[in-house]
């Protein structure tokens, strides 16, 4: 297949990248803003530098699957015009384009649409975005439900997601890889009061298997992509202690967010009936194998 994937440098896209090419023709695009080629060390097809919201996206022949995975993906940049411009804007020139090339579309949606919505979060239920980037994801939702009958199109609800190459997200990365780093440098890791808050934190392995079946789903909409299994912060600090070999005991501080989720837990279910899918990684599992290939910062 012929497959292209934006934002294809950052976390996710380019462990899809590094999947995928083994037996298609891929190419990534990245303006690299927040992704990095580090990232695709190994990676034998097509980089091309450049932004989605001004490149001429015609260049592009007879592509079958579009993986978009561009987006401003910092839950704190308050600029609500330029996460419109980018996240939303991005995603209708995207949508566009694979209107015409009559190619299947899969892209990051995020549990972020939820806010601080019942759990377990399911699709079909009141979206509470509370930040500029959860509402740009709730924006593109509602263009999906619009064009579902016009075109293969499937949102995958990301939760909270882990694993190899989220380094350059920096502050962006994962609370995992936050804490992990704190705990190697020999400190303290440090969470909001009381260390309660709870996150559906699925490893980046079943988020590029849940992706990759989107290709084939039984029909076009939103899925979440998560474990259904949410585990707290004072929890994962002990699961890095025993992984690690250490015994650091959390530092809490004062939460600044207004608009923070207490709990993130998927419903699974659709995503079992329409993708097949089911996460293989239990959050032990998944921090084992991830500390195998995580690096201390410098």
């Amino acid at each position: 297949m012929r497959i292209l994937i934006t934002g294809g440098a950052g976390f996710i896209g380019s462990n899809l990248a590094l999947t995928l090419q083994k037996d298609n023709d891929v190419t990534v695009i990245d303006n690299l803003s927040s992704g990095n080629k580090e990232n695709l060390k190994g990676f034998k097809g097509d980089l091309i530098i450049d932004d989605i919201i001004s490149m001429d996206l015609s260049q592009f022949k007879d592509i079958d699957v579009i993986f978009h995975q561009a987006a401003i993906t910092d839950t704190t940049v308050s600029d609500e015009k330029r996460m419109m411009e980018v996240n939303v804007g991005g995603f209708r020139r995207v949508l566009d384009f694979a209107l015409k090339e009559r190619a299947i579309l899969v892209y990051a949606s995020s549990a972020g649409v939820y806010g601080n919505g019942k759990c377990p979060m399911r699709e079909d239920q009141e979206l509470l975005p509370q930040n500029a980037y959860a509402r740009s994801k709730s924006l593109m939702d509602e263009l999906t439900i619009k064009y579902k009958d016009k075109i293969r199109i499937m949102g995958l609800r990301y939760f909270n997601v882990y694993g190899p190459r989220e380094e350059y997200k920096k502050k962006a990365a994962s609370m995992i890889y936050q804490l992990a780093q704190q705990m190697k440098a020999n400190k303290n890791p440090r969470i909001f009061k009381y260390g309660e808050q709870s996150r559906d934190f699925i490893y980046v392995k079943d988020v590029v298997d849940a992706t990759l079946k989107a290709i084939r789903a039984k029909e076009s909409g939103i899925v979440n992509v998560g474990t259904g299994v949410a585990t707290t912060f004072n929890r994962i600090i002990k699961i890095l202690n025993e992984t690690l070999g250490t015994s650091y005991e959390p530092e809490y501080f004062d939460n600044p967010y207004s608009f923070y989720q207490d709990e993130t837990r998927a419903d699974t279910k659709r995503a079992e009936e329409l993708l097949g899918f089911k996460a293989r990684y239990s959050i032990e599992e998944g921090i084992r194998d991830y500390l195998t290939t995580i690096k201390s910062e410098k």
